[in-house]
């Protein structure tokens, strides 16, 4: 996340569980960034994990995830020509956060 971002980020919203939530809580949001916890995705794979959601706003979520510094784009120099997602040193650190309400809903059966 750029640093003025965070300023920004920081002057509207005081409470840092509303900040948090703002990064992660976009519909979709933390599903993409779980889906991409452990390998780098293509766009189609993405888009086929993710039941609900539609391609235009998988893209639309990416792209914000990627602007927030949790997510990196690379394009891939085949034929045709593939984009992958994986989750960066900052998205990982959020994981445990997605763990951990992984762990809650299943334990109340949610």
């Amino acid at each position: 996340m750029s640093e003025r971002t965070n300023e920004t980020l920081k002057m509207t919203c005081p409470c840092s569980i509303e900040r948090g939530i703002r990064i992660l809580g976009g519909k979709w949001k933390a599903s993409i960034l779980w889906h991409l916890k452990d390998e780098p995705v293509r766009f189609n794979q993405l888009s086929r994990e993710i039941v609900g959601a539609s391609k235009k706003m998988i893209a639309q979520r990416l792209k914000e995830l990627e602007d927030d510094g949790l997510i990196k784009r690379d394009v891939l120099n085949e034929r045709p020509i593939a984009v992958v997602y994986q989750a960066t040193e900052f998205g990982r650190s959020a994981l445990c956060v997605l763990e951990q309400l992984r762990d809650w809903t299943e334990n109340n059966n949610l």
